[in-house]
């Protein structure tokens, strides 16, 4: 599932007709880079929620064709926030685990052996996350990592990199259609015990704003993407 039901407000004024994952970088969109991606690594079926603008999203990607994948559409209307996204996206996503993307930041992250791992932790956890050292924007970091399990101390933490695999049992009791935050769902589960998470050093950028959406660019640029 890729999240791109949000405003982008500090993207303004960009984002006031554009919605954020349209928005250019090099020869893609934003969001045709995960999806590329996506494809690379043998996913194919892939949930897109939509809100804001999303009917430009929606014709823009179609079903996915372009891009070697099958794209199913979760419309909120109004943006329900990730957990209330979720929740409302769960018919499509079924009853496996699913890999969730924050459809604005750029990784060269290697998603099947991502994948792989999370699967021999998720058997007794409800999610594992990737992590990132605390970029300048975020420096206190979201969670402790010791030992791949994450926590709630403040120290060895890391900043959530939008990134994760999710266990469905997660929002199990999240209402659908209805407006609710991931990050309460997250220190419920790490409180448990029941939060798993790696740190991924290579690149990572989280395009929330003008500039960051610029560095962006340059760095598909340095790569040859």
């Amino acid at each position: 599932m890729i999240l791109a039901a949000g405003r982008g407000e500090r993207m303004r004024p960009l984002t006031d007709h554009t919605p954020k994952p349209l928005l250019q970088v090099g020869r893609e969109p934003l969001i045709g880079w995960h999806l590329r991606h996506l494809a690379a690594a043998g996913i194919r079926e892939v949930v897109i929620n939509l809100a804001h603008l999303g009917a430009q999203i929606e014709a823009a990607l179609g079903e996915g064709a372009a891009y070697g994948v099958r794209i199913r559409y979760s419309h909120e209307g109004t943006a329900l926030e990730t957990a209330g996204g979720i929740a409302t996206a769960l018919p499509l996503l079924g009853e496996q685990l699913f890999l969730l993307l924050n459809g604005d930041v750029l990784t060269d992250i290697h998603l099947p052996a991502l994948l792989q791992r999370a699967q021999a932790q998720l058997a007794q956890r409800l999610a594992w996350l990737v992590m990132v050292p605390n970029p300048p924007h975020h420096p206190s970091g979201d969670f402790s990592l010791v030992d791949g399990l994450l926590g709630r101390a403040e120290v060895n933490r890391h900043t959530y990199a939008g990134i994760g695999v999710y266990h469905p049992a997660m929002f199990r009791d999240t209402p659908p259609h209805q407006v609710a935050k991931l990050a309460p769902l997250l220190h419920a589960a790490a409180d448990a015990g029941q939060l798993g998470g790696e740190v991924h050093t290579g690149q990572w950028l989280d395009v929330g704003t003008p500039e960051r959406l610029e560095a962006a660019r340059d760095w598909v640029a340095q790569v040859g993407w």
